[in-house]
């Protein structure tokens, strides 16, 4: 999907752009009243009718190029509540190009809920942006949050929710990389995805030292409608509350509960593909699965040449989430694209979810401007026609590392950090190393080069595998794992790998799917 560089550039543009010397003020539509069960309501109704496109938008938006459309920008100094000195701000965009369907906005105060015009003084323009026709209830395609951060003096972005139901966050040090979305449905089949529209949004106008902003979503699509709930706290790490409702017009059979997107084109395993002077592209490098066993999974992503999808059977999840554990400059030795300031995103349930998967979908690519990888907890369950669902979960959007923003996982072993494949020239077959972390349960003697007292565990589903050495990595302070194996003539191995020390785990659960080229 192209729109990830799309959207790195709209955001950009719309805060360094400079400004008009006169501001304009947000202007209401019409008030209605507004309540805790307003927008489940709302979707309960929907879902009881026929799926009904939203109007596009005036064709001269809709044909809008990539040029003129970032010739166009939002003007921060008209944020809402720009002039009410609030601890958060909140931008609009506008609609057209790869938005031909806007949303409608509404903001949410004293129990009221206030839909915003379109206003197109609300933006700044180059001198050769085209005229374009105005209509006040047009909409919008979505919006950006602004928080004004302790010991800072200008409101500082820190998410975005445009385009589908798509919505993306930053911790306060961070650039923004993988998306989420509200629902992902029948991602990876044979006859195509279905892509629900969140539709309406109402945001709770916040308070003087509020730390936190609330909002609603309404999401809409042919097969279902949903009432999302949104509590955001932007900080080192971006956390979210996420209520969601779901209401199927059709019995549905492949649905994707909190998805994540994200960009994997290569890294050290699959390097020899792409000829590029930077040693890896990615905004994610794993999948991270706490299950309701205990077991902490690390599977590495991977580019492949075919579709690939892998399921994670499990019950009562724990949790999920796509990392960046790259976090060096020298990984990517990229001085624009800054991927080592990527986020992961970690999905916490708050309630138990019951049987499912956690999917992940990683498709072919070629280019860095297209998101590949899609990761998603399946219930096995068929969620039924007129029947009512909820999911709540939590989200932490930020960096893995340990700390008071680091998202809840196990600390009582250590982290995969990378992992190395190719070919052993001095015997048929393959080497895998594999990077653990520097931890207290790997804190071992060495004997002869190798560290003593810990068991290996290595496993193929095809094919041969070697017993692996246990090694001290002196650039990580942790060790090293390496063994051989050999395919044989399979084109695709499950390959399984662990430490061990006095009969308990002393690492994740390292996960690898090799492909034959």
């Amino acid at each position: 999907m192209k729109r990830r560089a799309f959207l790195a550039s709209v955001s950009g543009v719309a805060v360094a752009m400079a400004l008009p010397a006169h501001a304009a003020m947000p202007r209401f539509l019409a008030t209605t009243p507004f309540g805790p069960d307003t927008v489940i309501d709302l979707a309960r109704r929907m879902a009881a009718d026929a799926h009904m496109p939203r109007p596009e938008v005036p064709a001269e938006w809709r044909d809008l190029t990539y040029d003129e459309y970032r010739r166009i920008w939002f003007d921060t100094r008209n944020a809402i509540w720009a002039e009410d000195a609030l601890p958060f701000e909140m931008d609009l965009f506008h609609p057209g190009l790869y938005f031909p369907r806007a949303v409608d906005i509404d903001v949410v105060r004293a129990g009221e809920a206030n839909r915003l015009a379109f206003d197109l003084a609300l933006f700044d323009r180059t001198d050769d942006a085209p005229d374009l026709p105005v209509d006040e209830s047009m909409g919008y395609s979505g919006l950006r949050l602004r928080h004004l951060f302790p010991d800072e003096w200008n409101y500082r972005e820190f998410a975005v929710f445009q385009g589908a139901s798509y919505f993306r966050a930053i911790g306060a040090a961070q650039q923004y990389g993988l998306s989420a979305r509200g629902l992902a449905l029948r991602t990876g089949d044979p006859d195509g995805e279905e892509f629900p529209d969140f539709v309406r949004f109402w945001v709770e106008e916040p308070q003087p030292g509020d730390a936190t902003i609330t909002m609603h979503a309404l999401l809409d699509g042919p097969s279902v409608t949903g009432a999302y709930r949104f509590e955001v706290t932007p900080g080192p790490a971006c956390e979210m509350r996420v209520e969601s409702v779901l209401f199927p017009r059709v019995d549905l059979d492949h649905v994707g509960i909190a998805p994540l997107t994200s960009m994997f084109l290569y890294d050290q395993t699959n390097r020899p593909r792409f000829e590029d002077f930077r040693p890896a592209i990615h905004d994610s490098d794993g999948l991270l699965v706490w299950n309701g066993a205990g077991e902490m999974l690390w599977r590495p992503l991977a580019n492949p040449t075919t579709l690939q999808v892998s399921s994670f059977v499990d019950d009562g999840p724990r949790g999920f989430g796509l990392m960046q554990r790259a976090r060096r400059l020298s990984d990517f030795a990229d001085l624009e694209a800054h991927y080592h300031e990527r986020p992961s995103l970690w999905i916490e349930p708050e309630e138990g979810w019951g049987p499912g998967v956690v999917r992940l979908v990683e498709i072919p690519s070629d280019k860095e401007i297209y998101d590949n990888i899609v990761a998603y907890w399946r219930p096995r369950e068929v969620l039924a026609a007129g029947s009512e669902h909820r999911f709540a979960y939590r989200m932490t959007w930020g960096q893995e590392a340990a700390g008071a923003a680091a998202p809840p996982r196990r600390d009582d072993v250590a982290r995969v950090l990378d992992t190395h494949m190719g070919l052993n020239f001095d015997q048929d077959g393959w080497i895998a190393a594999i990077d653990f972390a520097d931890h207290p349960a790997l804190d071992l003697p060495e004997r002869f080069g190798a560290v003593e007292g810990l068991v290996v565990y290595v496993a193929a589903n095809r094919g041969e595998t070697t017993d692996g050495i246990v090694q001290r990595n002196p650039e990580t302070g942790g060790v090293r794992l390496a063994f051989g194996f050999d395919p044989g003539d399979a084109d695709a191995v499950e390959l399984r790998a662990q430490l061990f020390r006095d009969g308990a785990a002393a690492s994740e659960v390292w996960l690898y799917r090799w492909t034959r080229a």
